[in-house]
């Protein structure tokens, strides 16, 4: 009967790990895709107006879209994937020490 309760959690935990992770790629999906769509309208306005193209690309309208949602994409990016995915997981201390003393053991001469 326990056992059951446990694989239950399990799975409920996992179903819901899934739907974040989905759900962080439909954000990320939606972002480049409107981004693009609103920078083209942007970009196509600007140039109308007798921007160049490359004023028009680099006009802060454009790239503030994708940098002010992006850093909103980032936060929804940490929130699913935490910063395990950054490499600074719990045993990263452990790694990092075990790292710098093999280089110590290779720097150092053997007699």
């Amino acid at each position: 009967m326990e056992l059951d309760f446990t694989q239950e959690q399990s799975y409920l935990r996992a179903k819901k790990r899934v739907k974040a992770i989905k759900g962080f790629y439909v954000h990320l999906v939606v972002f480049v895709l409107v981004n693009i769509f609103i920078s083209g309208i942007i970009i196509f306005g600007l140039m109308q107006s007798g921007y160049s193209f490359y004023d028009a690309i680099t006009n802060f309208g454009v790239i503030s879209t994708w940098l002010f949602w992006g850093i909103g994409l980032v936060f929804h990016w940490l929130g699913v994937f935490g910063f395990q995915s950054l490499g600074l997981g719990k045993d990263w201390e452990e790694r990092k020490i075990k790292e710098m003393m093999e280089k110590e053991d290779i720097k150092r001469p053997k007699y």
